[in-house]
């Protein structure tokens, strides 16, 4: 019970933080001398991401139900298509990303590199661009992001938002095409884990659904706490902390 509260409070926090849920989820456990969440946990936990996500911008969602009749819902639709057509990469990377996944040095590294990306997308000009304004061109670059991310270190969430900020988005903006794009990815990494749970025939204790719940809590309440501090203060925080974590697992681990 209490291995999957925490891995439901660390899946859901680092998914929406800029800080890499796949670097938290290799770092935490060689720090705590305990194995990863299995298979089955993670297919699982991704479901509560899902939900916080879902949850957060479900006016949003329900806005582009009406993409027949609203030019601007369909707009986005199309531009939240594009975006995820990059990602779908990684189904032809997956065994590289997990050997990637087995070494804390790589993720390490990652986790540098996503500090100082996160540190230069502050540098970048404060721009005002809605997404309504965005054309095919910036999707494909913030998508390409997304693709980027799929090495474990490298936040999700971080290099899609430094896209569209270094597209001249406004911050909040930024965050919200962000999250809205990360619901297929987040669904369909869930849908991949859960396939090979099912061939693999591995149960899924009970318990797991407490951690389900944490990873949905922790997760709504991620998006907030990110939305408040990246308005106010930018990406320097989160860069501070991914690059600190980057360098404790160089050092310790």
């Amino acid at each position: 019970m209490i291995e999957a509260i925490v891995w439901g409070l660390v899946q859901g926090l680092t998914e929406f933080l800029p800080i890499s849920s796949s670097g938290h989820l290799v770092l935490i456990p060689d720090l705590l001398g305990t194995a990863p969440p299995s298979l089955a946990a993670s297919a699982v936990l991704h479901l509560g991401t899902l939900v916080a996500v879902i949850a957060y911008y479900r006016r949003d969602l329900l806005g582009l139900v009406s993409f027949r009749q609203d030019p601007i819902a369909r707009r986005t639709l199309i531009l939240l298509g594009i975006g995820s057509l990059p990602a779908g990469l990684g189904f032809f990377v997956r065994s590289s990303i997990e050997t990637l996944q087995a070494s804390t040095t790589a993720v390490s590294v990652a986790l540098i590199v996503t500090g100082l990306v996160l540190w230069l997308s502050d540098r970048f000009a404060l721009g005002n661009r809605m997404i309504a304004s965005l054309r095919w061109p910036d999707a494909v670059i913030i998508g390409l992001g997304q693709a980027v991310a799929l090495i474990p270190g490298i936040s999700r969430s971080g290099m899609t938002i430094a896209a569209g900020v270094g597209r001249s988005m406004e911050r909040s903006e930024a965050a919200r095409f962000s999250f809205l794009l990360g619901i297929p990815a987040i669904a369909a990494a869930g849908a991949l884990e859960l396939v090979d749970l099912v061939e693999s025939g591995t149960g899924v204790a009970g318990s797991l659904w407490v951690g389900v719940a944490m990873a949905a809590v922790s997760g709504y309440a991620a998006i907030a706490i990110l939305l408040r501090i990246f308005v106010r203060r930018g990406m320097t925080p989160f860069a501070l902390y991914a690059v600190f974590a980057g360098i404790v697992g160089l050092v310790v681990l």
